[in-house]
């Protein structure tokens, strides 16, 4: 791992099939496993992802967050997220890797999965332990998406599809959020809208005038939307962005630390790693020690 970048795989490094289109595959946990046993190292996707444990023990991770293994756990990533897992024997479960395309292609809303709060990104809210009344209904649906997923038979991707948006709204209605609230409530839209922002410019903009401006809003604005919604500050959700790319390039370790800061455009290594370690609580070269495998 020590002599490589970052991987970044997309579903079509994966795996090929003359029936499985490049944006979409769904399998048995085990048999992923067996097929991608890299895959335990730390690692970036460049699409979505679900696995649901129905048995087996370890960890693993999302972005630097651990999670116990546990049957009932569902966990739902999206692309750009770093990710390891760590298990001790063999886990068992599903796994669905899909691109939004694959989706939009079939929904009106191009944005539907915005609704889902397991898509937000937020780490926190990814990984969920479903009640065991729920799991016979979860299995279900998750053996019909791997079944048709690698179908040859007509309209079999719909049938994938139709599975996963049912998937969707049943995990939904057992995290108790309302989802028709969510995506009208205005506080949620501007956040979203605002993490759509520092995703793209948390490089070059590290101050909250500068996002409060392109959404047309006063400074104090966004700041109190921001923690009335999160309870966080505008400022601290676009430092801990910066902190969030930071990790993910130190996992990389052929990149040094003076290339990382000029990546995310410090004035200098040395300023660049103060901001990490008061933040973060160690320096950059610990980080990596702990993170990156030989």
């Amino acid at each position: 791992m020590s002599q490589q970048h970052l991987p970044i795989y997309s579903i079509h490094n994966l795996k090929e099939s003359r029936f499985l289109p490049k944006d979409f595959m769904a399998d048995h946990f085990p048999h992923y496993l067996e097929e991608h046993k890299d895959l335990r190292f730390p690692h970036k996707h460049s699409f979505y992802q679900l696995v649901y444990f129905t048995g087996g023990r370890g960890s693993h991770s999302i972005d630097f967050v651990h999670f116990p293994v546990e049957p009932g756990q569902l966990y739902f990533m999206i692309p750009g997220q770093v990710h390891s897992w760590d298990f001790e024997g063999q886990p068992d479960g599903f796994i669905v890797n899909f691109s939004e395309q694959y989706l939009s292609d079939f929904l009106a809303n191009p944005r539907y999965l915005e609704q889902f709060t397991f898509f937000s990104g937020i780490v926190q809210e990814q990984v969920i332990v479903l009640p065991e009344s729920v799991w016979p209904a979860l299995q279900d649906l998750f053996e019909e998406i791997v079944h048709e997923g690698n179908a040859a038979a007509a309209l079999k991707d719909d049938m994938a599809r139709t599975a996963l948006v049912q998937l969707f709204i049943l995990v939904s209605r057992h995290t108790g959020v309302d989802t028709t609230k969510q995506t009208t409530n205005y506080n949620t839209v501007v956040l979203r809208n605002f993490q759509k922002l520092i995703d793209q410019h948390y490089k070059e903009k590290k101050l909250t005038k500068d996002y409060a401006a392109m959404l047309y809003i006063t400074p104090n604005h966004l700041n109190a939307l921001c923690k009335d919604v999160t309870g966080r500050s505008a400022g601290e959700l676009i430092r801990d962005r910066v902190l969030l790319e930071a990790k993910r390039l130190l996992v990389n370790a052929r990149l040094s630390i003076s290339q990382i800061a000029t990546e995310l455009q410090f004035m200098d290594n040395s300023y660049f790693s103060k901001f990490f370690k008061k933040y973060e609580g160690q320096t950059p070269e610990v980080f990596r020690k702990q993170h990156v495998k030989s």
